[in-house]
């Protein structure tokens, strides 16, 4: 098993999509890349631990790979939004990709530079790349909430304006 990890906004939306598929063995939420230990979801959203929320994802390489776990990431964000995501503002919410040693880090900037080339976006591709850091679960609450508030994540993501997002700029024959 290897691990990847990706901030997009708030962790809620981002268990979902990579949840699903065979080859990756467990979804968490958490946060990463800031100073303080043991943070709880209150520092972070105060924004003064210096974490971002993030999803870690343990998965089978040899079933799913970290390319496609790239192409998953980038559907799910908008890379050109360096204040947060969606409603969710503020640098705990920013987008980041953190990559577990050099291979990971070397196919994060490629397909970046992908994205970028590709002319999807009109303003320039913001999404950091940083190695990763210490992962600190977060409250077990926020875990598979997608499953165990079903009703008060659908109406979170509905007033977010995240799907209309990116309905506008990946098809669905893309998202599948």
């Amino acid at each position: 098993m290897e691990k990847a990890t990706f901030a997009g906004g708030c962790f809620w939306c981002m268990v979902k999509p990579f949840d699903q598929w065979a080859g990756i063995e467990k979804v968490t939420s958490g946060y990463m890349g800031g100073h303080v230990e043991y943070p709880t979801y209150e520092d972070v959203k105060r924004g003064d631990s210096g974490h971002v929320e993030v999803v870690e994802i343990e998965f089978d390489p040899d079933i799913f790979s970290y390319e496609k776990l790239l192409e998953i990431y980038w559907m799910q964000i908008d890379p050109t939004d360096a204040g947060g995501q969606f409603h969710d503002r503020g640098e705990s919410y920013r987008t980041v990709i953190f990559a577990h040693g050099d291979v990971q880090h070397k196919a994060a900037l490629e397909s970046k530079q992908k994205l970028a080339e590709s002319g999807r976006f009109k303003k320039p591709i913001v999404t950091e790349i940083q190695q990763a850091t210490t992962f600190w679960p977060a409250e077990d609450y926020h875990q598979d909430y997608y499953k165990k508030e079903e009703n008060h994540y659908k109406e979170d993501r509905a007033k977010s304006g995240r799907d209309e997002f990116l309905h506008a700029h990946w098809d669905e024959k893309e998202q599948s």
